[in-house]
């Protein structure tokens, strides 16, 4: 368990391969309550290659030192992102 948001991530080994590879990590609050927001890549082993880029949110909660994961979104597309993008700079218009 990561006691800081530096050491939170999403990588993921399983049998020596990386199954979930993280690309890049954001972190948009900190404190008791912690809120990431991660780029990652999924392994598809049929393939034998990582997939498109993929991105989630995850919400962590720190008790007794250490950050537990307490909630995510995962958003599976580029695409997705885009519109997600597009909504929220509409809405923050001024």
């Amino acid at each position: 368990m990561a006691e800081t948001t530096d050491e939170l991530t999403i990588e993921y080994e399983d049998n020596g391969v990386i199954t979930v590879k993280e690309l890049d990590k954001k972190v948009l609050t900190k404190g008791a309550w912690a809120t990431l927001m991660f780029r990652y890549k999924e392994w598809n082993a049929t393939k034998g290659e990582y997939g498109d880029d993929k991105f989630t949110i995850r919400r962590y909660q720190k008790r007794e030192g250490k950050y537990q994961q307490k909630s995510k979104f995962n958003i599976s597309s580029v695409e997705q992102a885009k519109s997600m993008i597009e909504i929220l700079q509409d809405w923050t218009k001024d």
